[in-house]
């Protein structure tokens, strides 16, 4: 007999049951012979098709319908066997168990609470630990459901779909293996000397560990956001077209919502989208800018005029060994405005790193809740955003930025500095490429021998001791910016109108190394002028210009003595400038910076003794330093009466230190009103001088 290929069986089509019954009749009359050959050739091949019935039909002499109808009832017939043979195996378990619980039943009524040998718990307290569990309960379904809105949110799929990466436990995130030595100096950042960021506004964040289910949901959302900043950052249109007002990109909302459609973080009816998009040319190699950016420090020293703060709190992937790429943390910065009248804008979000080819980088940064722990509300949310950094010739970069963030701060700012920051300008990628232009072009220019320095004192005559006074410049800038967030700030509003800000107090104690010890009483105004910006830089830059707004120069003329240039434009520079009061055993360093942006001049008394130290190549980072300056950013409002086609926002910020007398109630309350006066007479010396005092 020819039993057929086995792989070639196929399933039966049902059969009636008056067929089945006939199928039946016809089994009866099968030989022995015939259903021995059957029943091995069943053991096969169960289910035979039609040309092997027909075989089987031929070697048997049978009909096809009886080999058909014998193998359906074959079938059947087997189904009912293993159908008994498993029912009395589960009845016989289910016996046993059942016999198993009457057992345990009689134990429980005699066991004993093995604490005390007493009687086991009563009603109430099963009732206690019964609501005990029902809390807990409880708790573990409002995780759920926060796992679940986070999907949503993010991804748009159910819990159940992200099971397949928990099992990733000290894996790398999926990245290119592609690597590439690091080429160039060495790391520019290192040479700018300072401390660590603050941290102080992190109460509540604790790292403790974070669940693997929340690790995987991180990964998740970090590749979701790197694929569609990586859109972003390459395609123009459909999702940006470029203004043909101010050249800004500008993002097409109905395009993006299409392309990566999300519901909105926040449900006031003021909260807005604020998208931006920039590149640049910077002077340092990729290797530097990623190393830079996945460190909380430096990032936080490469920005100054926009980071307060920055803070790794955990690192979830460190990324492959040597290069960095795949690195994915959980950070925190804060953001602001150089202004106390504009509040901080607060992030914790996702950094990851990933080389997508040799010497091109992505970076992107999402927003983040926490699941198993609790953070501060924020107004803020950063949607996919980073940049992209391509290695260029000569050990530059070019670097594309995107901004995207949701906020609902408009009712927080106030209304001098509301047009700027709801256009998008004051923490857009504009601002970001040209901080990073700039941190840059200083620190090209600090290692660099051939810098132009001018000293016209002798004052500066070794490269070590223009790099130390550019160190001492650039922590006094860095603490000059930090201190316009004025924490626990005092107001006075006696002054305020609708062009002055009025003038905002704080008052500190300083434990820093980098500055003076006591008591430190800052103030700070911001008011707008009709005056352009270029000018009103002009005017606080020129010496001769000095008598007429310095208060303390008492209309004694200050002359320069040191200049270093650290950038093309002329405007970027340090100065050492010497007041013409003989007995003073004091001179000013001065730092002046501009961009397209905004300019700041910032300057601080330092003693001869330290500034020969630093002139000489001697360690800065000791020099107790406390500074105060201006800070200028453009504003399209005409003034009124005014011939000028726009004006600026100036902030006035200075720093005193206060010595510390038997009452510290009265010291504050002198200290308050010397300070508020000093910067009311220098505000209206100011407007004197460049014809505003109309606006009083």
């Amino acid at each position: 007999m020819n039993s057929g290929s086995g792989s070639g069986c196929s399933g039966d089509e049902q059969e009636s049951t008056s067929s089945a019954g006939k199928g039946k009749k016809s089994y009866h009359r099968h030989n022995s012979h015939q259903i021995q050959q059957l029943e091995a050739f069943f053991k096969e091949c169960p289910h035979p098709d039609e040309n092997q019935r027909r075989q089987l039909s031929r070697d048997l002499g049978l009909e096809p319908k009886q080999i058909k109808f014998w193998f359906q009832n074959k079938r059947t017939q087997t189904k009912a066997q293993s159908e008994r043979a498993d029912n009395s195996t589960l009845r016989a378990e289910n016996e046993r168990i059942y016999s198993e619980n009457l057992a345990i039943k009689e134990a429980l009524k005699n066991v004993i609470c093995p604490a005390c040998g007493g009687p086991p718990f009563g009603e109430e307290e099963r009732l206690r630990s019964l609501q005990k569990l029902q809390m807990e309960n409880a708790q573990l379904k409002d995780e759920y459901e926060k796992v679940s809105n986070l999907l949503t949110r993010y991804i748009g799929r159910p819990i159940s779909q992200i099971e397949s990466l928990m099992p990733v436990r000290g894996s790398s995130l999926d990245c290119p293996s592609a690597t590439f030595s690091n080429q160039g100096v060495g790391n520019p950042s290192s040479d700018l000397n300072v401390a660590p960021a603050k941290t102080s506004a992190l109460p509540l964040y604790q790292a403790k560990g974070i669940p693997e289910m929340e690790k995987a949901l991180m990964v998740e959302t970090a590749a979701g956001a790197l694929d569609e900043l990586t859109k972003l950052l390459r395609l123009n249109e459909p999702l940006w077209t470029k203004s043909s007002a101010d050249g800004r990109y500008l993002l097409l909302r109905d395009s993006y919502d299409k392309i990566f459609p999300r519901s909105n973080h926040f449900k006031s009816s003021s909260a807005r989208f604020e998208s931006s998009k920039d590149s640049v040319l910077v002077a340092m190699n990729s290797v530097n800018l990623v190393d830079t950016f996945l460190d909380a420090d430096k990032w936080a020293d490469m920005f100054p005029t926009i980071i307060t703060q920055a803070r790794t709190i955990q690192v979830i992937e460190p990324g492959i060994s040597g290069s960095r790429s795949g690195s994915l943390q959980l950070m925190y910065e804060q953001l602001h405005v150089l202004s106390p009248l504009v509040p901080p804008r607060e992030f914790y979000f996702l950094r990851y790193c990933q080389q997508i080819e040799v010497g091109l980088w992505v970076i992107a940064d999402v927003s983040y809740e926490s699941v198993s722990q609790s953070i501060l509300p924020s107004r803020s949310w950063r949607l996919p955003s980073g940049c992209m950094i391509q290695d260029m010739p000569h050990g530059c970069s070019k670097v594309t930025w995107v901004e995207h963030v949701e906020v609902d701060d408009k009712t927080q700012t106030h209304r001098l500095y509301r047009d700027i920051v709801c256009s998008g300008l004051a923490y857009g990628a504009e601002r970001w490429v040209a901080a990073l232009q700039r941190t840059c072009e200083r620190l090209t220019y600090s290692m660099g021998d051939d810098a132009v320095a001018r000293d016209l004192g002798g004052v500066i005559s070794l490269c070590e001791g223009r790099r130390s006074i550019m160190k001492l410049a650039w922590r006094m800038v860095k603490n000059f910016c930090a201190t316009l967030s004025m924490s626990g700030k005092l107001d006075f509003p006696q002054l305020s109108e609708v062009n002055n800000s009025g003038v905002r107090i704080s008052i500190r104690k300083s434990t820093s190394l980098g500055e003076p010890g006591g008591t430190i009483v800052g103030a700070a105004t911001s008011l707008w002028l009709p005056v352009p910006p270029q000018r009103l830089f002009n005017f606080f830059r020129d010496e001769k210009m000095r008598v007429q707004w310095d208060v303390l120069a008492n209309g004694n003329p200050v002359h320069e003595v040191a200049h270093i240039s650290n950038g093309p434009h002329p405007g970027n520079s340090i100065s050492i400038i010497r007041p013409y009061i003989p007995t003073e055993n004091m001179l000013m360093l001065q730092e002046s910076c501009i961009d397209h942006l905004g300019s700041l001049i910032v300057s601080a008394p330092v003693d001869v003794p330290s500034i020969n130290e630093a002139v000489s190549g001697g360690d800065s980072s000791i020099i107790p330093i406390l500074p105060s300056g201006f800070i200028i950013c453009g504003d399209s409002r005409p003034g009124p009466g005014s011939d000028t086609k726009g004006g600026c926002l100036l902030t006035v910020a200075f720093q005193v230190l206060v010595a510390a007398p038997s009452s510290e109630n009265h010291l504050n309350l002198d200290s308050i009103a010397t300070i508020n006066t000093l910067i009311s007479s220098t505000v209206q010396r100011i407007k004197a001088a460049l014809n505003s005092s109309r606006l009083d």
